[in-house]
């Protein structure tokens, strides 16, 4: 296929429009070959993702971390010459979404984490950068913390890091993907979740989880955002029929 054309797919079902404020620099950042039959999804744009992509043959890289930040780079010298050299060199097309891949209510990482808990009364509650990512709601029913995360635990394949008595029920629930800081804790409580499920569990939420009452599920920052890069790649998958491919490079994190 047309790589603009899948560039015009991705842009319309993320709603780019949207997110012009979003200091990620969403979109294409590096243009690569104009036909796509091959594409590589991942968490990061890095090295070992973009070493693994010329390796298959891919043509097009869809990260939610991508290499663009703001006002965007000073110098391409030493690690960030070397990742554009493996990109150019090899005619490779790099796509970033980030803000859009969490906000997004149907393929977005929150969106799918909430659909692994069967989060129902959806509603943003997190704003982040201008705009609201996240989604507070209620679980099917009261389960104990320690079955949530369990849940989520094996879907996800970590094991997840927890704040707050084991078995407590929980019924309300909040979830943001990656790394919400204090500011996601507070947003729970004032959303009347009992659970705030995130990515990262930072120093400083210890005690703020502690003293405001919620529990915290943290799953890690890089599980909890394979959810919607997963959920684009399957998407693409599927109305391409392009060959496509999840590129594992998981930090721990």
């Amino acid at each position: 296929m047309k790589r603009d054309e899948l560039v015009r797919f991705l842009d319309k079902t993320l709603e780019l429009e949207r997110f012009r404020d979003d200091d990620s620099n969403n979109g294409l950042q590096i243009e690569g070959r104009e036909e796509v039959g091959k594409a590589i999804f991942a968490v990061d744009g890095c090295q070992e993702v973009f070493d693994l992509a010329a390796a298959e043959g891919a043509d097009f890289v869809f990260v939610h971390h991508g290499l663009s930040w703001g006002g965007g780079m000073k110098r391409w010298v030493g690690m960030d010459a070397r990742r554009f050299r493996t990109l150019f060199t090899h005619g490779i097309s790099l796509y970033a979404a980030h803000l859009p891949l969490d906000a997004h209510p149907v393929y977005g990482n929150n969106a799918v984490l909430s659909d692994l808990i069967g989060l129902t009364e959806r509603r943003p509650f997190f704003r982040y950068d201008g705009v609201d990512i996240g989604f507070a709601g209620v679980l099917p029913e009261a389960a104990a913390l320690e079955e949530v995360a369990s849940l989520l635990g094996e879907a996800l394949e970590v094991e997840p890091v927890l704040r707050g008595d084991r078995g407590r029920l929980v019924r309300r629930a909040a979830v943001v993907s990656g790394g919400g800081g204090m500011d996601s804790v507070f947003a729970a409580r004032d959303a009347g979740a009992d659970v705030l499920i995130t990515g990262e569990l930072e120093h400083v939420m210890h005690h703020a989880a502690l003293e405001s009452g919620v529990a915290v599920i943290a799953l890690g920052h890089y599980a909890s955002e394979t959810t919607g890069v997963l959920a684009m790649e399957k998407l693409v998958a599927e109305t391409f029929g392009i060959a496509t491919n999840f590129a594992e490079v998981e930090t721990g994190l």
